[in-house]
């Protein structure tokens, strides 16, 4: 539709003008009467100016439009007239949307990061099941520590496997097709978890290891989706949301997990966590897509805002399909920032798995406490480590947006998610009361946090286009310390006869990688496509 818009008043014959003819204007002065109009200059852009040639008389049934004296004439599009309400500010850089709190929580992204959240939650309540079913296991069964250790570890060596191949397929087929198919097969290991242990160690060991290499491909999915429906000054707050759902699994695992075997015997909770993936794999399936533009009943604001936000930190995340499916592994080890991330992800997951596998039996053995508080103590720090990293996220997002770079907001974080824990494990092991280690342990496990949006947040950031395969290769690393650490915890305890010389071991650990992380990491997007730099 055009829209005759009068600019100048000054002396010009009137006249008529048939609506379909095409005048021409030799020339086009802006006057200032034009200046005052709101948004003036947002309808300059796309406007032809015409100036009418003599007409021949019309017909009394056409169409006219009577044109004021000596008038210029702008055409302008009905999308050009729409933008009359938009500021010259947004018009000469494009529209930016900012987004509001309650726009924030309804939006279809936080729909997204919620089912993350809710898969990652029962991704880790199905490992951690077996760090409560062990101990009557090992009871009925005259396992030793060391071979409960390797039971357990059993888990891992099927996640040592998926990472890197789950996260080469989540960059070439999108995080949505591969979470579905992992949690299928994670959930039906679980559900079948029971039978193997009926039948033979080895059908037992073999559907742990089946877990593991499901669960494999977990958290590149979650980084997959949270780099395609969150800007950058969103993304912290939204792995920290999803990671509040993995830590809060871990909690809902250790609680429920005596009770429903109390009521329904040692494998009670394998089967309601293996039913509940499948009732997950159906939601998201029908709830969700793999990107904004694919979601039918997202808002033109919100896919506007998430699009603008997004393309100007990450260009290539739309552009799945032309990822090389084979990765260039080379390139991505023979940079520092890379190995900042494979340690900081290795001592994560040592302090993540030791914690996680051994302080139901810790506090069982250090304590004497019966096998519901134990697991009960060692809950209770999962469920503050939902809060605090969902707050640490956020307070991550709002440093960005107050102008803090982003390379040192990450060494922020990380610091304080290697350092905090380190200090906490010391004052672990000189505690003399079980409430006394809980508090220290819950004191480790919330500042651990604070490491999502350290180096997780990161993987998205210095290799968007290789995100899914850079978590897969620093997963790769964290596993092999997950292994050592847990199988490590059983033998060195049977031969030094101490948890709390492993657990200080951990935390000497935990500060040599915050300083390797510290002196080799940055925040800002790495050159993998070249082998020079």
């Amino acid at each position: 539709m055009n829209i005759a818009i009068p600019l100048h008043r000054t002396a010009f014959p009137s006249t008529h003008l048939n609506e379909t003819t095409k005048p021409e204007f030799p020339k086009f002065q802006h006057s200032s009467r034009f200046a005052e109009l709101p948004n003036s200059h947002a309808c300059l852009r796309n406007v032809s100016l015409t100036t009418p040639p003599p007409l021949p008389p019309t017909t009394s049934s056409s169409p006219r439009l009577r044109i004021q004296p000596r008038s210029s004439r702008a055409r302008v599009s009905s999308d050009d007239a729409a933008r009359l309400n938009s500021s010259p500010e947004e018009e000469e850089e494009g529209t930016t949307p900012t987004s509001s709190f309650a726009e924030f929580i309804t939006s279809e992204r936080v729909k997204v990061v919620a089912m993350l959240g809710l898969a990652l939650a029962l991704c880790n309540a199905d490992r951690v099941v077996m760090s409560v079913a062990i101990v009557p296991l090992s009871l009925s069964r005259g396992w030793s520590r060391s071979f409960s250790g390797i039971v357990q570890s059993s888990f891992l060596w099927g996640y040592l496997i998926s990472p890197i191949a789950g996260g080469t397929l989540v960059d070439y087929y999108g995080g949505k097709v591969v979470m579905a198919w992992g949690v299928a097969l994670w959930s039906l290991a679980t559900f079948l978890t029971p039978w193997a242990a009926e039948t033979s160690l080895w059908a037992l060991l073999a559907m742990r290891a089946l877990l593991g290499i499901a669960e494999g491909v977990a958290l590149p999915c979650m980084n997959n989706m949270v780099s395609r429906w969150f800007p950058k000054t969103e993304r912290a707050r939204a792995v920290g949301l999803a990671m509040a759902g993995f830590q809060l699994g871990s909690a809902i695992g250790l609680t429920l997990s005596p009770i429903l075997m109390s009521q329904g015997g040692i494998f009670g909770p394998f089967v309601i966590f293996g039913l509940s993936g499948f009732l997950w794999v159906l939601v998201w399936l029908s709830a969700t897509s793999s990107t904004p533009e694919q979601n039918p009943q997202i808002s033109k604001y919100e896919l506007e805002y998430i699009l603008d936000k997004g393309q100007k930190s990450f260009p290539t995340v739309n552009k799945t399909k032309t990822t090389k499916v084979i990765p260039p592994f080379r390139r991505l080890l023979s940079k520092l920032p890379t190995w900042s991330l494979i340690v900081a992800n290795a001592m994560h997951s040592w302090g993540f798995f030791v914690i996680l596998s051994w302080m139901p039996i810790y506090f069982n053995s250090i304590y004497h406490v019966d096998l519901r508080q134990a697991a009960w103590f060692s809950a209770v720090p999962w469920s503050v480590m939902a809060i605090t990293g969902y707050f640490g996220g956020l307070w991550s997002d709002m440093l960005i947006q107050s102008g803090t770079s982003v390379t040192l907001t990450r060494k922020i974080f990380q610091s304080i998610g290697f350092v905090g824990p380190g200090i906490a494990l010391i004052g672990l092991i000189s505690a003399k009361s079980p409430s006394i280690a809980s508090a220290w342990l819950t004191l480790a496990v919330g500042l651990k946090s604070f490491s999502h949006s350290g180096f997780l947040v990161n993987l998205q950031e210095i290799a968007p286009q290789y995100s899914g395969v850079l978590h897969g290769i620093s997963n790769t690393a964290g596993t092999f310390a997950a292994i050592l650490g847990t199988v490590g915890t059983g033998f060195f305890v049977e031969l030094v006869g101490s948890f709390q010389g492993f657990l200080l071991l951990t935390s000497i650990l935990y500060f040599l990688s915050a300083l390797f992380y510290i002196l080799f990491s940055t925040g800002e997007r790495v050159n993998f496509d070249e082998t020079g730099g």
